[in-house]
């Protein structure tokens, strides 16, 4: 049972951790048989809840998430993960009343309709959503998708990242002081109760995270044919066009780059440029950083790598480039020395036409290193895009409307942003999502909503009965007069 938001074992018996995830998962699903469909307005008073949860422990959430990062930014945490979580749950608490209505369908065959059968499909919850957050926006990534999986009327199972402790530790509390368990539960833990929690019997599980990761998520979901949302990442390309701006475009590139230190999964991930504009987009950028960070090393603004492993890896990736004797241009506009400081910063790096072994042109970077490849010929930039494998982002700058629709029509991302980067996650009301190895299904307005929904086909047959006997047997004319009338053109 449930006590206070606490879960009471039976008869005080010891679990391992798998039993316990088990009986949680066992006490919200008896929950949400007990209860029935949600109404409206309890999916809106569960909404409202996030909101408000969010708005008081607002200057905690940036506390802790600089603690976990031994430095972020509390303005960019405020932006990142409290204002745009909030917005995207007010989109969705607005829209959840219309979001939830019968759909009225044609019948067919259409007689049928004309004499009174009907056809309609209701959307219902699933049950219970497990939900995987990620480190990098820990708050953001894990309500962000509670609006969908709330406004579909479901209760939700989280497993947040262990890499951001202090924070995980917060959203605990958040939701423990505002959601019983039988509605909302939140475990913590490392890489084995992540297995363990991949492995229930979710009516629905959302992971976001590294692709690697993904796989041993999907298998242990197929166990039990648990259907899965994957948020991944991968490589984001983008195309600067002879066309474009350099001085806008870099200026963009680089501000997204920067963001979180580029830890995020629709970050450039390297950039294709005409060769004569090479120089102008690194001396753009340059100034660029220079505005934004006259300093790193102590600056309020820059982010921290998340922990020594990633630091290192990023710092592997450069070295490996200076070794292998590719140009390195570091963008550091105070000249300061980074082998001494208490955080682990990484200035902005340019890694100018590297070769396809280096490692940070196999990897998906998650850092403020930027590859920049020439091009000769534009549709050299479709060809190597084109054999790698599908982004989750990819980023156009410029004017010709040729070359635009030549990369929309050629090529297959989760979603493309003209003129800027990342800005398309941002977008409520559009879905988000990725498409082969960057992801599959996606949140976000109305397509959140029905992918955490179950679409039930609802058919009411007309009661003219003579009217069907056409359809059984002993079959005659009538039957053959009708099979001819649809094996037409």
């Amino acid at each position: 049972m449930v006590l206070n938001n606490i879960i009471v074992l039976s008869k005080g018996k010891k679990m391992t951790q798998n039993e316990n995830l088990k009986e949680i998962l066992d006490i919200q699903k008896k929950a949400h048989l007990r209860d029935g469909p949600i109404s409206a307005e309890k999916r809106i008073e569960w909404i409202n809840k996030l909101i408000s949860t969010l708005i008081k422990h607002q200057d905690q959430i940036a506390e802790v998430i600089s603690e976990d990062f031994n430095h972020r930014s509390n303005i960019g945490s405020m932006l990142t993960d409290v204002s745009s979580s909030i917005t995207s749950l007010k989109l969705a608490k607005k829209n959840i009343k219309k979001w939830m209505k019968s759909e009225k369908r044609k019948v067919s065959p259409a007689i049928l309709g004309l004499l009174g059968a009907k056809l309609r499909i209701e959307y219902q919850p699933l049950g219970t959503v497990g939900v995987i957050s990620p480190w990098n926006f820990p708050v953001t990534l894990t309500f962000g998708p509670l609006g969908s999986i709330f406004a579909a009327g479901n209760r939700v199972m989280i497993k947040p990242s262990e890499f951001t402790p202090r924070t995980s530790d917060l959203m605990k509390k958040m939701f423990e002081e505002s959601f019983s368990s039988e509605e909302v539960a939140v475990v913590t833990g490392g890489p084995e109760v992540g297995a363990d929690f991949s492995s229930l019997p979710f009516d629905h599980l959302l992971f976001t995270g590294a692709t690697s990761v993904a796989r041993h998520v999907m298998k242990a979901a197929s166990d039990n044919l648990v259907p899965v949302t994957l948020e991944l990442g991968g490589k984001s390309p983008v195309i600067i066009s002879e066309s474009s701006d350099i001085e806008i475009s870099s200026k963009r590139v680089i501000a997204g780059k920067t963001m979180n230190a580029g830890q995020i999964c629709l970050a450039p991930d390297y950039v294709f440029l005409p060769k004569n504009k090479l120089k102008d987009f690194i001396d753009c950028s340059k100034n660029a950083v220079s505005k934004m960070f006259p300093s790193i090393k102590d600056n309020e603004d820059y982010t921290s790598i998340i922990n020594e492993k990633h630091y290192a890896r990023l710092n592997n990736y450069i070295n490996e480039a200076k070794n292998k004797g590719y140009e390195v241009i570091e963008v550091n506009p105070s000249e300061e020395d980074f082998e001494q400081q208490e955080h682990y910063k990484i200035p902005p790096t340019f890694i100018v036409n590297p070769g396809e072994e280096l490692s940070v042109m196999k990897e998906e970077i998650f850092g403020p290193i930027l590859p920049l490849k020439t091009y000769e010929n534009f549709d050299e930039t479709i060809d190597y895009i084109n054999n790698k494998d599908r982004p989750l982002g990819l980023y156009y700058f410029g004017d010709d409307e040729n070359e635009l629709n030549n990369v929309l029509q050629n090529t297959t991302s989760g979603g493309v942003t003209v003129n800027d980067v990342i800005f398309h996650v941002a977008q409520d009301n559009a879905p988000f999502g990725g498409v082969g190895p960057s992801g599959m299904g996606s949140y976000h307005g109305i397509e959140g909503f029905r992918n955490f929904s179950h679409a039930k086909t609802i058919f009411t047959q007309t009661k003219l009965d003579n009217l069907i006997d056409v359809f059984r047997p002993p079959y005659g004319k009538k039957a053959e007069k009708a099979i001819k009338s649809q094996i037409q053109p």
